[in-house]
């Protein structure tokens, strides 16, 4: 088990070695809630190169608790003759707004030169676009031939559909909806509720302090892993029988504090609470004259996958984007005993329909 003493937060910091991200400064961004997030970076990473038109690019969006290095998060999708080409494209995938893996989030550093914490203002999905739009302009893309992503990822790739239809020539939301429901707001509120009742998390201003809120965090994606994954997959791989150790855990719950540990290495508290407060605030919707107007006005490709085992992101809300969706293809069904990380699993599957719609754009 992680020593909580050891570990306030799992972001990426100024300090840490940089690895392969990239960093590109996009300046001032006027938000949705009346803020200004100022002098934002965006950290990213790419693969293959961009043609002298400056047309074949791939914007690829990552999911919650995603990054930009999709190898670490999606494998065998991008490469050499993979899905994502790198041979052909020019893929890139920018660490979200809000993030803790290089761009600007809860833990970087406002301008007074303190950690932002509790002082990082709201998001909404629309930002996040507008965030990677003004990115895409900073890398001077004139046009991405495909924006895709799964769950948050979807969310955002939608957006891009309605916010910047001339910047995209098709899009691919996977395991995703045109707006966040009341059963998955309620689980993401108890989600939050955790982090923020963890006596470490100190109002959201825990990164001077000895310890940060890693119980809580670890609550919080348990409780979202059992949405992740199935009913079948927990009673029938892990199931009641014993881990076997000197701990007396079930199976499932030694599963589950894994889950839990590897995340509170890489991620931030304040982030989790930001990008899901971000997805309960999900609506295309929204001053469009509702779901089904802004559905109906996509002018571009757009293709759509459900995991028929997702309790999450049922499959009923991929089958809402495909029905009011002008040029949607039919509704893409993967089979999987995965739930909603079956787009992380059946990556050949997930590979085939990235293919096709690339054909679309």
């Amino acid at each position: 088990m992680i020593d909580t003493q050891a570990l306030v937060t799992g972001a990426w910091l100024e300090t840490h070695a940089p690895g392969d991200r990239l960093f590109v400064k996009i300046a001032d961004l006027a938000l949705e809630s009346g803020e200004i997030l100022d002098d934002i970076t965006i950290a990213y990473q790419s693969w293959g190169r961009l043609n002298a038109q400056r047309d074949n690019a791939i914007l690829v969006n990552h999911a919650l608790t995603g990054w930009a290095d999709i190898n670490g998060w999606w494998p065998s999708m991008v490469g050499p003759g993979l899905p994502l080409d790198s041979d052909t494209y020019f893929i890139v995938c920018p660490n979200v707004i809000g993030g803790c893996q290089g761009s600007t989030g809860p833990s970087s550093i406002a301008p007074d030169g303190k950690r932002y914490g509790s002082r990082f203002p709201s998001l909404t999905i629309r930002d996040m676009v507008a965030a990677e739009v003004a990115f895409t302009n900073a890398l001077e893309i004139k046009k991405y031939r495909l924006a895709v992503g799964p769950s948050l990822g979807g969310m955002r790739s939608l957006e891009w559909a309605v916010q910047s239809p001339s910047r995209v020539g098709a899009i691919c939301a996977i395991g995703s909806s045109a707006v966040a429901t009341g059963d998955q707001i309620a689980t993401c509120s108890i989600q939050i509720r955790a982090i923020k009742s963890d006596p470490d998390f100190h109002g959201g201003d825990y990164y001077d302090k000895p310890a940060g809120p890693i119980e809580g965090m670890g609550i919080a994606r348990r409780i979202a892993h059992l949405t992740y994954r199935t009913e079948v997959e927990m009673d029938v791989r892990f199931g009641r029988e014993l881990q076997g150790d000197e701990t007396g855990r079930f199976a499932v719950e030694s599963y589950l504090d894994h889950q839990a540990d590897k995340l509170a290495h890489r991620f931030d508290a304040n982030t989790y609470i930001a990008l899901s407060e971000a997805m309960n605030s999900h609506d295309l919707g929204r001053g469009r004259g509702g779901v089904v107007a802004a559905l109906s006005g996509i002018q571009i490709p757009v293709v759509v996958v459900s995991i028929d085992s997702d309790r999450l992101f049922p499959v009923r809300l991929q089958a809402e984007i495909a029905e009011f969706a002008p040029l949607a293809a039919p509704l893409v069904m993967i089979s999987s005993p995965f739930g909603h990380d079956g787009f992380l699993v059946e990556v050949e599957s997930v590979g085939d329909v990235i293919r096709s719609a690339l054909a679309l754009a």
